[in-house]
């Protein structure tokens, strides 16, 4: 079993053995803080941080088993013992959580970490209703908003799917545009469906465009970066020469949002098609604004 699933078990046991939804991602929030190397990220939603990846596992453990799931909390199924299992740092992590936050509401924690942890809660439903004027003033400032017209790119490679949200998120991106040739992953999060959903649900427009990518077939063998410059001069060559339509509806896009990504899956940005995509776009006329990569 994934260490991350122990945590998670060993705080539903440790809390009595069933908690309510909206808690569970509150106090799994705290713990990780409490970590040198989390196990979950976070973005902010509906009612503050949320884990789509811890979400994932959840699911997971119900299916095999472990888990009961109703319509507002996850029970612990089985009699082991998880607490046991945890590292002796996250073991007083969680002594610490449940001594801090054991008599909490699902309510008090998610005021809570509304006033402590205000980024997560840029997008709740009810921060107003739930914190004074004063206090919502704190979560209003905390989000992101930039007027500048931006062409950001992006990779999902090293990164949790909860990280690479929120870089989105911070730079006030308004539509991630996909630009691989087949937008299918085996990481959690990052298929066509998938990021559309997550995307949309934050409130970043997905969009898919193919034709700008570079088909598998082609991306065999790629040792050293010589092989990837070897690629990218035929990419320019080829690809980049015939689809000048699309680089055109991507610039129209960028001054209709004004704040626009290009996503694939390399983190460096030199073994990455769309480096030269990007380029491309700040070649075509008019072009007179920043290109960033994230």
């Amino acid at each position: 079993m994934f260490y991350r699933r122990k945590v998670i078990l060993a705080i539903i046991e440790a809390f009595g053995g069933t908690i309510e939804k909206i808690a569970l991602q509150k106090l799994l929030l705290l713990f990780t803080k409490r970590q040198l190397k989390p196990d979950y990220d976070f973005v902010p939603y509906h009612f503050g941080c949320y884990s789509f990846s811890a979400n994932a596992d959840l699911t997971a453990m119900v299916k095999h088993g472990l888990l009961n799931e109703d319509e507002k909390s996850f029970a612990k199924k089985d009699a082991v013992n998880y607490t046991s299992k945890l590292s002796t740092s996250d073991k007083k992590n969680l002594v610490e959580l449940h001594t801090l936050y054991g008599k909490m509401s699902s309510t008090a924690l998610m005021k809570h970490t509304y006033l402590n942890h205000s980024y997560y809660a840029i997008n709740s439903k009810i921060a107003k209703e739930l914190l004074t004027d004063e206090q919502y003033q704190k979560v209003y400032t905390a989000k992101p908003v930039s007027s500048e017209t931006i062409l950001f790119t992006i990779g999902y490679e090293g990164i949790s799917l909860e990280e690479y949200l929120n870089r989105l998120i911070k730079n006030d991106v308004k539509l991630l545009i996909d630009v691989r040739n087949n937008a299918m992953s085996m990481k959690f999060g990052f298929s066509k469906s998938q990021l559309l959903k997550y995307c949309n649900s934050l409130g970043i427009e997905y969009m898919h465009t193919p034709e700008v990518g570079i088909q598998s077939a082609f991306r065999q063998e790629l040792n050293s970066q010589a092989d990837y410059d070897s690629l990218f001069n035929q990419y320019k060559s080829s690809t980049l020469s015939i689809t000048k339509s699309s680089q055109e509806k991507i610039f129209d896009l960028l001054l209709k949002k004004k704040r626009i990504a290009l996503t694939c899956f390399e983190a460096n940005i030199c073994q990455c098609h769309r480096k030269h995509l990007s380029e491309a776009i700040t070649s075509l006329p008019n072009w007179n604004y920043e290109l960033k990569h994230i």
